[in-house]
């Protein structure tokens, strides 16, 4: 899928970085950039087309967008199991089920005895965020 993904990307990207360069006219010495090859290559394809070459940019663009959708598609194919367990897991998330973030832990776990300093670090602990000031000491909850 990467190589699929590629292929697809690095056409965009070329294209895209040279309209763009080549529409402002940056063209860092390369005749290619130039905004006058730029008028002559959508006045060729216009031409050949029989269409205004002010319209081609815009056909270009929606034909990106379906391509883009077209291999989202493949790939939202591809990982269906993987994204209806994401599915699954976010609205469970929202219901208040049994996914929800595990139980903190009571006062008393976290200012355990710290090997072999045999103090507690008050500073240490609060930034560490294991204080939890709505429980009360020794698994009373209040």
């Amino acid at each position: 899928m990467k190589y699929i993904f590629a292929a697809w990307a690095l056409p965009l990207v070329l294209f895209w970085g040279w309209y763009f360069l080549s529409l402002n006219d940056m063209h860092f010495g390369f005749v290619m950039l130039s905004r006058a090859v730029h008028d002559l290559v959508f006045q060729i394809y216009g031409d050949m087309l029989g269409i205004d070459p002010a319209a081609i940019p815009g056909l270009v663009a929606r034909a990106c967008v379906l391509d883009t959708l077209v291999i989202g598609a493949i790939w939202a194919f591809r990982r269906r199991r993987e994204l209806a367990e994401w599915g699954r897991r976010i609205r469970h998330g929202y219901a208040g089920g049994s996914l929800a973030p595990k139980a903190l832990q009571p006062v008393e776990d976290s200012l355990q005895d710290e090997g072999s300093r045999r103090r507690i670090d008050a500073a240490r602990t609060l930034l560490a965020g294991n204080v939890h000031f709505y429980k009360r000491p020794f698994g009373r909850h209040g």
